[in-house]
């Protein structure tokens, strides 16, 4: 008899897929070398701050060591900085860590939870593997002026009795859309206490619009607030996996009876609690941002693409029409752009902002 190890899954992970990392870099980049442009993966180019780099090499001296399971200088920092109890704070391995988490402890059979149609890939993967029922809520069609954006008071609708968790991404990845603070106001007022309301603000230190403000500012008078956070994108410390969420005291306690022991390491938390002293080469790295963002969003609808607004690091570029024959045709000029067919969002390509040499590649390789 044949062995089967999937019959053997218990039936959540048994219906999941494996999160699609998209194309295989590694291999690209020994194949195409310095002229491969990789704008796939939404990563921070202008690089991590040389105080957070310092950091690494000190703490490699000191990698045989457990680095400190609770993570309490991070922590302290990211108290400091945010005006709040160190007590509402939890770090993960990357906020998909942490979006895990607060699934398996809040969610389960029986339960459901809201998100968004074309919301962050990872809401549907952490409700499949919790066992909950998940409830996807048509977002803004494409005829609307926030096309594919969350609908706020539709996903109000969609809560149910049963629903613990609310799943929101501001700014949304992949539609680079967003809801207003006040938005969010709102709904938390229409959301039972039942319910975590969960932001994911992964991309919050590229907005520069007023509407889309942090939805810190309302976790003190909503204790059923939780808001994810990340050094992956604006810090530029993907490779470090290193994330972080502020919720009531209550809901952190709870996700600290599940959250691995030494979930994040000692290299990733000295370079982000440096990270987090240097403000000014992160003002540095958004003002880059913005200009370049404005930069290609305006070359690529100069030659007559339809690109989305955005208060990220990536464009959505909508082509009206199926993607998969102009991601194929810069895939083999070693440009590397995401298709988004995964999302349901077939006739469009997410686009990271990259270095001007490898937007310009982009551009040149066009048809």
């Amino acid at each position: 008899m044949s062995f089967d190890a999937l019959a053997l899954a218990n039936a959540a992970t048994a219906a999941l897929h494996a999160y699609d990392p998209g194309h295989d870099l590694p291999a690209l980049r020994r194949a195409h070398g310095a002229l491969l442009a990789e704008l796939g993966s939404n990563e921070n180019v202008f690089g991590p701050s040389p105080r957070a780099v310092a950091a690494m090499r000190e703490a490699i001296g000191e990698a045989y060591r457990y680095p400190d399971p609770k993570g309490g200088a991070l922590k302290q920092a990211l108290a400091a900085q945010l005006g709040i109890a160190i007590d509402r704070i939890a770090l993960g391995n990357g906020s998909h860590e942490l979006l895990m988490l607060l699934a398996q402890c809040f969610a389960g059979p029986g339960t459901s939870t809201v998100y968004s149609q074309f919301g962050f890939a990872v809401f549907p993967i952490a409700t499949a593997a919790a066992g909950a029922e998940g409830i996807r809520v048509p977002a803004y069609p494409r005829e609307h002026v926030r096309r594919y954006g969350h609908d706020l008071d539709a996903i109000a609708a969609a809560v149910r009795p049963d629903t613990r968790l609310v799943f929101l991404a501001n700014p949304n990845n992949p539609t680079a859309s967003w809801f207003a603070q006040g938005e969010l106001a709102s709904l938390l007022e229409r959301v039972p206490a039942t319910a975590l309301v969960v932001v994911d603000e992964a991309y919050q230190e590229f907005v520069d619009d007023d509407g889309p403000r942090s939805a810190l500012d309302l976790v003190a008078r909503h204790p059923n607030l939780v808001v994810t956070r990340t050094f992956s994108k604006a810090h530029a410390l993907a490779g470090l996996r290193v994330g972080y969420l502020v919720a009531d005291a209550g809901v952190v306690a709870v996700i600290e009876r599940l959250r691995e022991s030494f979930n994040v390491n000692a290299i990733a938390l000295a370079a982000a609690e440096a990270a987090l002293s240097d403000q000014e080469h992160l003002e540095k790295a958004r003002a880059w941002t913005f200009a370049e963002r404005t930069w290609l969003s305006g070359e690529l609808a100069a030659r007559g693409y339809e690109v989305l607004p955005s208060q990220t690091n990536f464009l959505l570029v909508d082509l009206g029409r199926d993607a998969t024959g102009l991601e194929q045709h810069l895939f083999a000029r070693g440009v590397i752009v995401r298709p988004m067919g995964g999302y349901g969002l077939g006739h469009t390509l997410r686009i990271s902002i990259g270095r001007r040499d490898e937007n310009e590649r982009l551009l040149a390789a066009l048809p």
